[in-house]
């Protein structure tokens, strides 16, 4: 069963990016951004088996960012998706700070939300930072390799090479950062080891699930959309 949501919510976290594409143009996608930052880092808390493998929610939302990215970086340059990037930290800073603030309100005697909240929102400051910079250099990282292997393979037809290897190469450098900072010297170095692999492996999975989607949003024309302000 698990398999199949994770497959499920792959196709439609990328469909949502496409069409949020479609219908809102640059703005929608800098929205989703915004959206998949703050819903990638409340899916996180849950931890789940995937083919065999324990696995923490919001990798594959966390993953359609750098589909987001990458359409930027097609169709409008480094410039406006690293802006992109920009607003999901700014998104991430704000959802820390705000939920951080939210759970130390003394509850009322009735309330229920308490626990709920502090299980979900109670970050350690080792797993806050090393989510803030895994996200701000792997990103960043993803928009400067896109715009470097574009200049070298220009034509469309090697849209897949510069998606794949920018994403893939990001999301190593992300898995790596965020591991350590987090979990170095709280489990054992081979766990650390383990849970680097397992995750990339995941991660290069969604990676190659999300270049058609690039293709299609690279031929979406949506400069008629009523939606669209680009």
């Amino acid at each position: 069963m698990n398999e199949i949501l994770f497959f499920i919510a792959i196709i439609l976290n990328f469909i949502c990016v496409t069409l949020a594409y479609k219908l809102f143009g640059k703005t929608g996608v800098y929205s989703w951004i915004a959206l998949a930052t703050v819903i990638a880092n409340i899916e996180v808390v849950k931890c789940v088996d995937i083919f065999g493998m324990p696995l923490t929610l919001g990798n594959i939302t966390y993953g359609s960012i750098f589909l987001a990215t990458d359409i930027l970086s097609e169709k409008y340059g480094r410039n406006c998706a690293q802006k992109g990037v920009f607003l999901g930290f700014f998104s991430l800073l704000i959802l820390t700070v705000f939920t951080q603030i939210d759970i130390m309100y003394i509850p009322n005697s009735d309330d229920f939300a308490q626990n709920a909240m502090q299980t979900l929102f109670a970050l350690t400051p080792r797993i806050c930072l090393g989510s803030m910079l895994a996200y701000l250099i792997s990103n960043s990282l993803d928009v400067f390799l896109y715009e470097k292997i574009k200049k070298i393979c220009p034509h469309d037809k090697f849209m897949w090479l510069r998606n794949n290897t920018a994403t893939m190469t990001s999301q190593f450098i992300d898995t790596i950062v965020f591991t350590c900072i987090a979990f170095l010297g709280v489990f054992p170095f081979k766990t650390v080891i383990d849970l680097c692999i397992t995750t990339y492996l995941v991660k290069m999975l969604i990676a190659i699930c999300d270049t058609p989607f690039l293709y299609i949003a690279k031929y979406i024309n949506n400069e008629k959309s009523v939606y669209s302000e680009d």
